[in-house]
């Protein structure tokens, strides 16, 4: 077996680190799980969580972006597959049903927006990433576009920042109350899409 690069060894490290710290932030929460906690899971030095990451707060950052990726495609899978737009929708609504209100991510997410508040660098990152995620549904929401049927209610950026902000309240409901349907959500993407909200 050929021997690893620096740089691979490093990105497989990497790797790990963001895998481990995903699985402890997750399970304990932001506040409760330590760098030294995550290195030691991992089977590294905490020295070696330093040389990937400046520090906790950039881990976390990494490890969010995991989960958004991860969502994001499964999303995109969703929306995107093969076949008509309403066995589509029907995806986006398993999807919807299946990771909205994830009691986990929702709480860790909420935990670290909530520390970042007092950090402005933090915030700027946050803000970016944010931004891009709502390109991203707009990217989607204007591929929809051009399907037969559909006719757009309203721009794909206004659309985008409407179901993510109805989607992140939605994931907030269900931590208290994972009985909370996310049916309005699709409901929502129906009227914007201009299909009919009655269908079932």
């Amino acid at each position: 077996m050929a021997r690893l690069s620096r740089v691979e060894s490093q990105e497989l490290t990497r790797e790990r680190l963001v895998a481990t710290a995903r699985t402890l932030f997750l399970r304990k929460g932001y506040a409760a799980t330590s760098l030294s906690d995550v290195a030691e899971t991992a089977g590294y030095s905490k020295g070696a969580v330093y040389s990937n990451f400046r520090n906790k707060d950039r881990l976390c950052l990494a490890v969010l972006d995991d989960i958004r990726a991860e969502q994001l495609a499964m999303l995109t899978d969703s929306v995107m597959g093969e076949g008509p737009v309403e066995s589509r929708l029907a995806a986006f609504t398993a999807w919807g049903e299946a990771h909205i209100g994830d009691e986990a991510w929702t709480t860790f997410e909420v935990e670290f927006l909530t520390r970042a508040r007092h950090d402005e660098e933090l915030r700027e990152e946050m803000t970016v990433r944010v931004g891009m995620i709502r390109e991203m549904l707009a990217q989607l929401l204007r591929a929809l576009a051009e399907e037969p049927g559909v006719r757009p209610a309203m721009p794909a950026d206004r659309a985008a920042a409407m179901l993510l902000s109805l989607g992140i309240g939605l994931g907030v409901q269900r931590v208290a109350d994972p009985s909370v349907p996310t049916a309005v959500l699709t409901d929502t993407l129906r009227l914007v899409l201009g299909l009919d909200a009655g269908h079932s």
